[in-house]
């Protein structure tokens, strides 16, 4: 599984667990990926709502900008799931192999 792939699947686990704005989700993933670029997340957001995966829509502002919020579709769910038993059959693979 590639990297780009890998943070597809945290992306989309993150957002099956409730809508959330770009940032936020920027943040989670450089917590767990610090090298992660900010362009390579946005771009990869956009992606995802292009191909059907995502819906954006802007939320309530209190005081600052606007936020693009990003929610799952049904069809995000499959990919989701498929990405997910990807990545089932990756780490299968590499503990067959005795890395663990």
């Amino acid at each position: 599984m590639l990297k780009k792939d890998l943070i597809e699947l945290c992306l989309l686990h993150l957002l099956s667990q409730g809508d959330q704005y770009g940032y936020d989700l920027l943040k989670k993933l450089r917590a767990a990926f610090p090298g992660t670029q900010e362009s390579a997340v946005y771009a990869l957001l956009r992606g995802l709502c292009r191909d059907g995966y995502l819906d954006q829509y802007t939320g309530a502002t209190s005081d600052g900008p606007a936020r693009k919020y990003y929610r799952l579709t049904d069809h995000g769910m499959g990919r989701y799931g498929e990405l997910f038993k990807q990545w089932r059959a990756f780490m299968d693979a590499l503990a067959e192999l005795g890395l663990k």
